[in-house]
């Protein structure tokens, strides 16, 4: 091969549906939702970084966002097509990749997502246009396709050989995540992930994965297992800095399974980044129970201005059956913590898990509207495959006709043991209403407004609620 001659071509494409957040643990609808915009895809240009290490010329396409898959397929030809899959837009998803197959007989699909935790060796039986089903990490499992190990001995992927479906051992998760080169921020139009209160463009860094708590509605640890493993601070502010300088991007999310479940490591990252002397601004997720006053003061010094907080409910009974070992008081606390340390905060709810009542739904909304945070979504639960949630509502037969998760976290998927999947439904939108439409919230968000582009991006989230 002649310098500076490529192996071949990869295209990595979010498939041409529905807008999604297509990360494996949240696959969020994003035309329902509010204040959940569309991310960039991270995935993806850390597998694009993957190949051109490997020496291929790579691509990337979010389709979501608009282009023209089949021109793309006919032009750049590619060798290799990686898809993320994600359940909400399965069907439209494996019908793009089987028109591909049709356009390009020889192209090599790979696919990924959290739908193949489950289902994998179905999955290449049933659609002969799929050639690998990657199951759980992806960087280093596409690096060996891409080197062409041979098949039997990749570990984590479904193939096709003989004309059955063949099933390698399980991946080992990737324990220093340093050694994971840096997104390809230079194969995507950053400008089109933006925050959605004031419109600046922003990235997502990865900064952990794992999460030991094993919720019952959550993808988290089948998708990334229950050993937080976290990047270096160091590694972490070597990619801030290159998103900064090279790419003018200064707000960020900090994305993870559980952000500061070492206390040590997040002092010392929030230390790193004052250090460093760059100027950005970030969001996170936290558990209620792991903040405390230093933490919050030394996150806010170094630039955070969000914390995320998964309440679920505000019934502690609902809150003992889904696992989540929190107590009603450890949330009081992290928010009244965070709101000291002017640090808005983000509330997630979910309405409609197996012994919600009407009881306990008029607790959560009560218990929302005291915590007073900044932003909330109510979200309907969903029993996507690969959490326990999924296999309780089929064991106790909770499932209303088919299982369509289209809207999922909208429209209800299943009932609970009380109430049916209408009046969830019914009391999810009631819930958002309650919350969002109260006088003394609103004045104060629009007294908290910093600039007409937030005001704009505010009166466009309030109409869509109208709306709701």
């Amino acid at each position: 091969m002649s310098a500076g001659a490529k192996r071949g071509r990869v295209l990595l494409i979010y498939p041409p549906s529905p807008v999604i957040n297509r990360e494996d643990r949240c696959q969020q609808p994003t035309k329902e939702l509010l204040v959940i915009p569309p991310l960039p895809p991270t995935d993806l240009m850390y597998l694009a970084s993957i190949a051109e290490a490997c020496g291929y010329e790579a691509k990337i396409r979010d389709y979501s966002q608009g282009g023209d898959f089949i021109k793309d397929l006919r032009e750049f030809k590619p060798d290799y097509l990686v898809a993320n899959i994600a359940t909400p837009t399965f069907q439209s998803d494996m019908s793009a990749l089987k028109k591909a197959k049709e356009i390009l007989k020889t192209v090599c699909i790979i696919v990924k997502g959290a739908p193949f935790i489950t289902y994998n060796t179905n999955a290449i039986y049933e659609n002969p246009f799929l050639d690998y089903v990657i199951i759980g990490e992806a960087e280093f499992t596409l690096r060996d396709i891409l080197n062409r190990v041979p098949d039997e001995d990749i570990l984590g992927i479904c193939y096709r050989a003989n004309f059955q479906a063949e099933k390698t051992e399980k991946r080992p998760f990737i324990e220093n995540l340093d050694l994971i080169p840096f997104p390809a921020r230079h194969l995507v139009d950053n400008s089109i992930y933006r925050r959605p209160d004031n419109g600046k463009v922003q990235a997502v860094i990865k900064v952990s994965r794992g999460c030991p708590y094993q919720c019952f509605f959550c993808l988290a640890t089948p998708v990334s297992g229950s050993k937080v493993r976290v990047r270096s601070a160091e590694n972490i502010v070597a990619e801030i800095r290159e998103c900064v300088e090279k790419y003018d991007i200064k707000n960020f999310v900090f994305w993870s399974d559980i952000f500061n479940f070492d206390r040590d490591w997040t002092l010392n990252l929030c230390r790193k980044i004052i250090e460093s002397g760059l100027k950005i601004t970030w969001s996170s997720n936290t558990r209620a129970d792991t903040m405390d006053d230093e933490m919050a003061a030394l996150m806010y010094k170094s630039g955070c201005r969000l914390v995320s907080i998964g309440v679920e409910s505000g019934s502690q009974r609902m809150l003992n059956n889904i696992g989540k070992r929190t107590t009603l008081d450890d949330i009081r606390n992290t928010v009244k913590i965070l709101k000291k340390n002017k640090i808005k905060i983000y509330n997630y709810f979910v309405i409609g898990l197996p012994w919600e009542t009407e009881e306990t739904v008029e607790e959560t909304v009560k218990f929302a509207i005291e915590l007073d945070s900044n932003f909330i979504s109510f979200y309907t639960a969903t029993p996507l495959p690969g959490t326990k949630f999924f296999a309780y509502a089929m064991t106790n037969n909770l499932v209303e006709g088919n299982l369509d998760f289209r809207s999922a976290y909208y429209q209800p998927v299943v009932k609970s043991h009380e109430l049916s999947r209408e009046r969830i439904f019914e009391l999810h939108k009631l819930a958002v209403k309650r919350y969002y439409l109260r006088p003394g919230f609103i004045i104060k968000t629009l007294l908290s407004l910093r600039s007409f582009s937030e005001f704009k991006n505010y009166i466009k989230a309030g109409l869509n609620l109208i709306r709701h």
